[in-house]
């Protein structure tokens, strides 16, 4: 009994750090921002309380549309098919024998994850190149259609959603790969006995068991996608127009290039209760914490 005051402070000092570094890094970050969205500040002059104007701004905002428009729709595009592809081709490899072939599936789908954003932007910019890029010359051997993929109003979205995809679906993947291979084989075996097939094995076992990693891998893609902007900045810059501005870049504009600080932390809150409410509808839906 003398000894539990003991083992309980040291338990408060092991989370003190991560504790510090969450107040530092995010809690107070929010706040301040919060503080800023209601005020007019430009960095140079001293803040002027305006009160709701700025989100009263954001109404109107051409550009806040085009972006809530444009995220809700890469979000939507992006999510499913990485969740998708990242669960059946983890399955394909989880189902066969581990070998030299395996291993080098699995790092060639990692390494677009540990590339830098920027890097891989750049490089698929210039495969997407109208002219000398590698997608219209092979289309071009076919006599296919050689379009401006991300010059064009109608396509330069769905461009930077199929990169985003490439990039992610590899580490989504390994997660799902580390799931599987925590799934016990014996109910494999007793399906098997059972005479069920192997689809019948994927739909009643695998997907069943692998709730809890899709609920994951669904809510991380979410968030990435709402706060898609390094690739967008890279590849497209917004443009052309409006078809391709999102949120992040939307914000990042009025704060480091129109030097709107109070206008941007407006938009850089909205972003934050969006996601929070998002996070809540999954959670509420989608949180299999009843089957595990």
């Amino acid at each position: 009994m003398k000894s539990k005051p003991k083992s309980d402070l040291s338990g408060y000092l092991y989370v003190l750090p991560a504790t510090i570094f969450i107040l530092v890094f995010a809690l107070i970050p929010i706040i301040v921002c919060c503080v800023y969205s209601f005020h007019k500040y430009n960095l140079v002059q001293s803040m002027e309380f305006i009160g709701v104007e700025n989100y009263v701004r954001m109404v109107d905002d051409p550009y806040i549309k085009a972006a809530l428009k444009n995220t809700l729709v890469f979000t939507i595009i992006v999510v499913p098919l990485q969740t998708f592809l990242s669960m059946l081709i983890a399955a394909l490899i989880a189902a066969q024998k581990q070998n030299w072939w395996n291993g080098f599936v699995k790092s060639a789908l990692f390494i677009p994850v540990i590339s830098s954003m920027i890097l891989v932007g750049t490089l698929w910019r210039i495969i997407y190149n109208p002219e000398v890029g590698l997608l219209n010359q092979f289309l071009s051997i076919f006599n296919l259609p050689t379009p401006n993929w991300l010059g064009s109003k109608d396509l330069a979205l769905l461009s930077v959603c199929v990169v985003s995809i490439w990039k992610n679906v590899g580490y989504f993947m390994v997660i799902y790969i580390a799931a599987l291979m925590d799934i016990p084989r014996d109910l494999y075996e007793v399906a098997r006995v059972d005479g069920a097939s192997g689809i019948q094995q994927f739909l009643h076992i695998t997907l069943p068991m692998l709730k809890p990693i899709t609920y994951l891998v669904i809510t991380l893609g979410t968030i990435w996608s709402f706060q898609v902007f390094d690739l967008v900045y890279a590849m497209t810059g917004g443009g052309p127009g409006t078809s391709t501005v999102t949120l992040v870049s939307t914000i990042y504009n009025a704060a480091f290039r129109e030097y709107r600080m109070g206008y941007a932390c407006a938009a850089a809150m909205l972003l934050f209760v969006i996601i929070l409410i998002v996070s809540f509808i999954q959670r509420k839906f989608l949180n299999p914490k009843d089957d595990i």
